[in-house]
């Protein structure tokens, strides 16, 4: 457990969709606790999906594997394209309008995280890795350790958001530009993963 900790903080520590997805709320729009839980929870789907035995299916298919990476980048495309066209900060309205911006806010992080190639490398690849033929059942120890890379990440990406949210999103210029950046950084990755798939298809 301990050596998959050390992986997995050093592969969410790296800048990816969920650091741009962060950011880009934080900044721009001063939404952080829905962002976080939606990537939380998405990764919390991954897990279960991996626990119940769904995980070995789709790596030994290939053509499953590409299309979940297509639909990826072509979501963190998306996400990318809304940020770069909207970076100025969003008004809150009434209550009930805001929490119907919370929730799309929590169901992007979902999309985000359950699509995010780097974070299905790691359920699918890295993660089985770690687990064991004795001891605990196989889907308990990889629940267990899909639930130490859920923590990881919330003990991460929470700083994260509200560092973005108080520390860059009260200086207009600041927040811009990193708006720009990260919605520009999920257009990049989104357009290099199409472009990888299509590559690989191709050859």
């Amino acid at each position: 457990m301990l050596g998959f900790a050390a992986i997995a903080v050093t592969l969410v520590v790296v800048p990816g969709p969920d650091w741009a997805y962060v950011l880009a709320a934080g900044t721009r729009d001063h939404v952080v606790l829905p962002v976080v839980a939606g990537i939380l929870l998405g990764y919390a789907l991954v897990t279960a999906a991996v626990a119940a035995g769904v995980g070995p299916l789709v790596a030994s298919a290939p053509a499953a594997l590409t299309a979940l990476t297509l639909a990826g980048a072509a979501y963190l495309t998306y996400l990318g394209v809304r940020t770069l066209r909207a970076p100025a900060r969003v008004d809150a309205g009434p209550t009930e309008a805001l929490a119907s911006s919370r929730l799309r806010y929590l169901v992007r992080g979902v999309g985000v995280s359950s699509m995010n190639p780097k974070g299905l490398l790691i359920f699918l690849s890295v993660l089985p890795q770690f687990t064991r033929t004795v001891g605990w059942p196989a889907p308990l120890q990889l629940a267990t350790l899909g639930g130490v890379f859920i923590a990881i990440c919330a003990l991460f990406y929470l700083p994260l958001g509200l560092a973005a949210d108080r520390a860059l999103g009260s200086r207009p210029g600041v927040a811009w530009v990193t708006s720009r950046v990260a919605g520009a950084a999920m257009v990049v990755v989104g357009l290099a993963l199409l472009v990888e798939r299509v590559v690989h298809l191709r050859g």
